[in-house]
């Protein structure tokens, strides 16, 4: 029997049939539309530039971007630049390239056996606690002034990110999978090739990123170290001549390949980790 009065049947049913609240907000964005990151850096060198057109930033202190662009063509017109840019994109490509191959090896070899971590995680966190830059001197009695200490230079500051990146995605990797690949007994080059591999890509191109920046941050400094080619040359050449244009010159093509890279890097990524949006559809 039903006790209840009609009022707090009502009453009951309005509770059951109110409408549910609003979600909050996501507390992470939505993927931003293309060339919305742009927008940053376009803002600030419009700013730049009005400064420079109404005087308030001196040419002798700083180049209009506009100026800083003309001097640029004419610059590829002459045939000034490009030799330069190809000289600094061979050291900074070839120490990324050595740096990554040699810094994923690790990372298997530390992140896939034990006897590797003991071996090898303990070296590249010294070196992880160890500045680059700081190893110039001895690099230079090592090696001289020439192109190997430069790619050397970049070669150790790539390896770094790479191998903490693709180390502790190996070390996440689910043991899940890892039951699963004994269960169906897989080799060890079958494991390695099907599921650590597979598992690892996600670190793998965090630390990819950070290796693109690295390689041409790193350049910016050891171009300036008795060089006679390349972007860091022209830039400390015309410092000593006050030509603030060609140095700025010189930071945009800096910045525009540091962003290319990136870009090229993330394109892979999408590509490569394809599957996981197939997976959260």
């Amino acid at each position: 029997m039903n006790d209840m009065t009609p009022e707090r049947n009502a009453a009951s049913a309005a509770v059951w049939n109110r409408p549910a609240p609003p979600r909050p907000p996501a507390l992470t964005p939505g993927r931003l539309p293309r060339g919305t990151r742009l927008l940053g850096p376009l803002l600030v060198v419009a700013i730049w530039e009005a400064a420079s057109r109404l005087g308030i930033l001196s040419p002798y202190t700083l180049a209009a971007p506009s100026t800083a662009a003309a001097t640029g063509v004419q610059m590829i017109a002459d045939g000034t630049l490009l030799p330069h840019l190809a000289a600094s994109a061979g050291r900074a490509y070839a120490g990324l390239f050595l740096g990554v191959l040699t810094g994923v090896m690790l990372a298997l070899a530390a992140g896939l056996t034990r006897t590797g971590e003991a071996l090898l995680d303990g070296l590249v966190q010294v070196k992880r606690a160890v500045p680059t830059l700081a190893l110039i001197p001895l690099v230079i009695l090592w090696l001289g002034i020439g192109e190997t200490m430069k790619i050397f230079l970049i070669f150790t500051a790539v390896l770094v990110p790479v191998y903490i990146n693709t180390h502790a995605a190996l070390r996440g990797i689910d043991m899940g999978h890892v039951e699963l690949a004994r269960t169906l007994r897989l080799t060890r080059g079958e494991f390695i090739r099907k599921v650590a591999l597979p598992g690892a890509l996600p670190g793998f191109f965090v630390s990819l990123r950070l290796a693109v920046t690295l390689c041409w941050t790193s350049l910016v400094v050891l171009e300036l170290i008795n060089t006679q080619t390349g972007i860091g040359y022209l830039m400390n050449r015309a410092r000593d001549w006050g030509q603030t244009d060609i140095i700025v010159v010189g930071i945009f093509i800096y910045a525009a390949l540091g962003l290319l890279s990136d870009a090229v890097v993330r394109l892979l990524e999408a590509r490569a980790l394809s599957w996981r949006r197939s997976i959260g559809t």
